[in-house]
């Protein structure tokens, strides 16, 4: 089992900043792909950028330019520093980890942009 814990969410006001961090523990060997994803009231949870452990990216086009992802894969840990935030960007943040066989979610961390 893999266990992930986020953590940085919060308020701020548009064109604020602010970073997330999650980190995984368990049987983490066998993750190949960390990422964050969010889910605003009402809609769908939806990719925000992604990591692989080879080291490749991946973003959402809303977030292109403005989030940028980083991982640590000696320590299992995903980062996302999101820069120019918008109201659109509200919405609850979920770590993911992803394996072969199956993907893993953290508990989720409340980010709220409004003036």
């Amino acid at each position: 089992q893999v266990q992930l814990v986020e953590s940085g969410g919060g308020s701020v006001q548009p064109g604020g900043s602010l970073r997330l961090s999650c980190a995984a523990s368990g049987i983490t060997f066998n993750i190949y792909s960390m990422g964050w994803y969010r889910q605003a009231p009402g809609k769908q949870r939806e990719l925000v950028a992604t990591f692989t452990t080879s080291g490749s990216t991946n973003y959402a086009g809303s977030v292109k330019g403005r989030f940028t992802i980083s991982g640590d894969n000696a320590k299992n840990m995903v980062g996302l520093q999101m820069n120019s935030l918008e109201a659109e960007d509200t919405a609850v943040y979920y770590c993911s980890g992803r394996t072969y066989v199956r993907d893993y979610w953290g508990q989720g961390t409340q980010v709220t942009v409004a003036s």
